[in-house]
């Protein structure tokens, strides 16, 4: 009988900042440039204090171009139905994990105890609430199942020759996958509004939990590396520019 590797279940993502040329500064030149021409990087260094009331301005009256002379590079790790999801956003450059040219590692999604497990209510105009003891139970028990049916399934075509872009085929969403995304902050910033949900939001926003997980993690490094637009980003509701 064949051996398998022991799967591994988690209940969290991996979110980390790889590179980022990303600054409040970039926005101040590139939106100065229309006033100042070839002089506006000049006028960010002699001027600093300028810099969050035009920073607010742009957000608040959405000129959002000069967002975009920015590059913020994250490494992802969560369940291939969060990335389904997140790829949805187009303006974003994105590499991720090929099952065609590697055997994909047993690791898979589980929720945590504190994660809602009933919908209640309608499309557009629904909640989720806690699930009691016995559907935490059936829920994990039936995903735990499922995994290691399929991903020994995925190990025995494997091991009979047959290729890994077929073989991948049996996965379920579950699986955990890998990826790199580069995007400018005001395509982070759309991306935010949609995929959290916060009180003072212009528009409110019901995303799925997981994906919610993964865009915190961003915010957070968001935030550090561009605190006055990420001021301004809340300022203005939360609404990209």
């Amino acid at each position: 009988m064949n051996e398998y590797p022991e799967i591994i279940f988690r209940d969290d993502v991996t979110v980390e900042l790889v590179k980022a040329s990303a600054n409040d500064a970039d926005v101040i030149w590139a939106a100065r440039v229309s006033t100042a021409g070839e002089n506006s990087l000049d006028e960010v260094n002699s001027d600093p204090s300028r810099s969050a009331g035009l920073i607010n301005y742009l957000a608040r009256e959405r000129h959002g171009s000069p967002f975009e002379h920015t590059s913020i590079t994250f490494f992802i790790s969560a369940p291939i139905f969060v990335f389904r999801e997140f790829m949805r956003h187009r303006i974003a450059s994105y590499n991720e994990e090929s099952g065609r040219y590697r055997e994909l590692s047993p690791v898979f999604y589980i929720p945590s105890k504190d994660r809602k497990l009933v919908q209640i209510g309608k499309t557009g105009a629904y909640e989720f609430i806690d699930g009691s003891v016995e559907q935490f139970e059936v829920t994990v028990g039936a995903l735990k199942e499922s995994y290691h049916l399929a991903y020994q399934s995925y190990k025995k075509m494997l091991d009979v020759g047959v290729a890994r872009e077929v073989a991948r085929a049996v996965l379920p969403v579950g699986l955990y996958s890998s990826m790199y995304v580069t995007m400018n902050a005001r395509a982070l910033m759309n991306f935010l509004s949609l995929r959290t949900s916060r009180e003072g939001s212009h528009f409110p926003s019901y995303p799925q939990r997981e994906i919610e997980m993964v865009a915190e993690k961003m915010e957070a490094h968001f935030a550090q590396l561009m605190p006055l637009t990420y001021s301004a980003f809340e300022k203005s509701g939360r609404v990209a520019p």
